[in-house]
């Protein structure tokens, strides 16, 4: 795995997300077809490009994307 294609996937994950739906962890990877491992360092790539919201709700990760409204 290499930063080429983690940035791939991230934007996938990013299409996904672009929806304005909040995901599960497990939807992503499902619906994605990453693994484990690549799902979460493309979450871990836009989570550092402050791009997304990750919550735990009790066992489960949510991902939505992080809404930035600049109003001036």
């Amino acid at each position: 795995m290499d930063k080429i294609t983690i940035g791939h996937d991230a934007g996938k994950i990013w299409l996904l997300l672009s929806n304005h739906k909040k995901w599960s962890c497990s939807d992503l990877k499902e619906k994605s077809g990453l693994k484990e491992r690549e799902l979460f360092a493309a979450i871990g790539w836009l989570a550092r490009e402050n791009k997304i919201e990750i919550v735990q709700e009790a066992d489960e990760l949510y991902v939505d994307l992080y809404v930035n409204v600049y109003i001036g």
